[in-house]
Order: C-alpha cells, then structure tokens, then sequence
C-alpha cells in the first residue's frame, strides 16, 4: 500500500463521514467494553467537543473511503486524544502512529506542552500503541466513565 493513497484532514464532526467513522468507532466500543457503551452520550459529546473551538476531529482516508479518526480536545492545561478508531479492514498499516503523530503536531500548533488521553483497559492495542509512542502513565486526571488508564506526553 502506498502513503499517497492515504490522506489525513481535518474536518467537520457533523460530516457524513466523520459520523460515520465515529457511528463504526462506537459500534465496536459496545460489543468490546464489559459494561457495553453508550453511544447516543458520547455522539452528542463528540460533535460539541470536537468542533472549533473546543477541538478538532481528524479524519483518515483510504482511496477516499474514510477509514479512521481521531479527536483532539483543546483544553488549556493539554490537549486532550479522544475517539481514535482505524477499521478494521485497515488495521495493521501504521495509520493509528501516524494520526497520532498528526495530532501531536496539532497540539503543538496551539501551544501545548502536552497531550493527553484516556483509555479503557480492553483496548490493549491502543494502550500498547500509546506506550510505544512515548506516552507514560499518569495518575487519573478525569471522570471519565469508561477509562481505566491516564497517559501523558511531553511535546
């Protein structure tokens, strides 16, 4: 697979395929979290909270077919990673390292000098992912429900 065919954008979380992307990401939240989850919360969050202002939502593409995407919360203190989901299908081919570093790269645009991410622990990828891009574990910093695991990286 070639790099050109993969494009990364920002754009808008109302789009049709940005809510696609995010309808898929929840879909696979509920059948993989213990407790199941809550879709209809986290769908009217993400549109709020990955808007600009508040944040930014990145979304990947394959051929043009959107095939991941990634949330960036522009709090003050840090940047807060949230709702990044690569498919299924496109697992494997390093797209999850390089939102992640397309979102360091935002965050560092504002002025952060950190980032930050929250995570549940049955995404043991994810975790690994993050651990290996430089993240470390932190003490919790937020409520959210679904988190078992606090990471934080210099920029």
């Amino acid at each position: 697979l070639r790099a050109s065919m993969i494009a990364l954008a920002v754009e808008n979380a109302a789009t049709p395929d940005a809510q696609r992307c995010l309808t898929r990401y929840f879909a696979e939240l509920n059948e993989r979290f213990e407790t199941g989850f809550d879709a209809a919360e986290a769908l009217q969050a993400a549109l709020h909270d990955l808007t600009p202002p508040a944040g930014l939502l990145l979304v990947t593409r394959l051929r043009g077919e959107p095939i991941g995407c990634a949330g960036l919360i522009l709090y003050p203190e840090a940047p807060l990673i949230k709702r990044m989901w690569v498919a299924p299908e496109a697992r494997g081919l390093g797209l999850g390292r390089r939102m992640l570093g397309e979102l360091e790269r935002l965050a560092r645009e504002t002025g952060a000098r950190a980032i930050r991410l929250d995570t549940n622990r049955v995404l043991a990828e994810a975790i690994a992912l993050y651990r290996s891009a430089g993240f470390r574990e932190v003490p919790r910093f937020s409520d959210e429900r679904y988190a078992h695991h606090w990471f934080e990286k210099a920029l």
